[in-house]
């Protein structure tokens, strides 16, 4: 039996076993190797790792060093489904059909070049985990936008004067049209969350989504210590709100402790300091539209499910 540690939430344990060791390159306050860790832990050594050309690539280490306790496998950038759909039918051959095959790739790898590969995946239905590890923009290679960077955003490719001018694309509502086994939302302000919900989609067999935001110091202009208070006022704004789609069955997992504004949220962050205050008032209007929207999914969903 597995050492663990508990946590005191609803008798939930975290395994005290470390996949990811000291000696990655991550950039001071990345949130990504605390997300490795969370993830790792929870899908135990028998995980077979997929990263696509992203900043987790040259995170965990550049061959032939790496931080990881599990075997890895660096695929091109439009590739990570691919891939991970290709070893988990090796394993198959090989009559392995416990290994987890985990894909781990960023916004550019997942809303952008790699949408192809991953949409493929699903309609097949293979049997792998995606997680998507969202910053926002292309930060390993210079802070360029991507289509998933938010409204109003500032990059080096939308400067002050020329700031992002069309909304992030809803990648989780792309994943539920492929009606996808399981789709979620995660950050690293709350680890229970994250962690239950890679464990649940560890047990599901089939293509399971995992959407996590990845607060970047670096690309988003804001103090290094401050990657997990404003992954946690993402959640409390309603900016990003965590919640799970389980064979079309929407379920918000943390409803926001408290009230507070996306003005909190954003006046962290210096890529949004050329925003206007009509403009956060904007961003506000269009955050409350889509929490509304969410919550008419869940009560709908509660519906069907009782009615079934």
């Amino acid at each position: 039996m597995p050492a663990i540690l508990d946590v005191g939430t609803k008798g939930f344990v975290i395994p005290e076993e470390e996949y990811i060791y000291s000696g990655h390159s991550a950039c001071p306050g990345c949130p990504t190797p605390l997300a490795l860790r969370y993830t790792l832990k929870a899908l135990g050594p028998r995980t077979i790792m997929v990263i696509c050309a992203s900043c987790t690539g040259t995170i965990v280490g550049i061959m032939p060093a790496t931080c990881l306790g599990i075997p890895a496998v660096h695929s091109a950038f439009m590739a990570a489904a691919a891939t991970a759909s290709g070893i988990k039918a090796g394993l198959k051959a090989q009559g392995d059909d416990e290994t987890t095959v985990l894909s781990w790739a960023g916004d550019g790898g997942t809303f952008d070049i790699g949408l192809q590969g991953l949409s493929a995946a699903i309609e097949r239905d293979d049997d792998i985990l995606f997680i998507c590890n969202d910053n926002e923009a292309y930060m390993n290679t210079g802070i360029q936008r991507s289509s998933a960077t938010p409204w109003g955003a500032w990059t080096t490719t939308t400067p002050v004067g020329a700031l992002k001018s069309r909304p992030k694309k809803n990648i989780m509502d792309i994943m539920v049209a492929h009606e996808i086994r399981y789709a979620a939302t995660a950050t690293v302000a709350f680890p229970q969350d994250l962690m239950q919900k890679v464990i649940k989609a560890k047990k599901i067999r089939g293509t399971k989504f995992i959407h996590l935001l990845s607060p970047c110091p670096t690309g988003w202009r804001f103090p290094t210590e401050l990657s997990v208070e404003i992954s946690r006022r993402a959640v409390e704004s309603k900016v990003f709100p965590l919640y799970e789609v389980e064979n079309g069955e929407y379920v918000i997992t943390k409803m926001p402790s408290k009230e507070i504004p996306v003005s909190s949220y954003i006046k962290l962050q210096g890529r949004f300091s050329g925003l206007k205050d009509s403009d956060i008032t904007t961003i506000q209007r269009n955050t409350d539209i889509s929490w509304e929207k969410l919550l008419a999914k869940s009560r709908v969903s509660r519906k069907v499910k009782r009615a079934c």
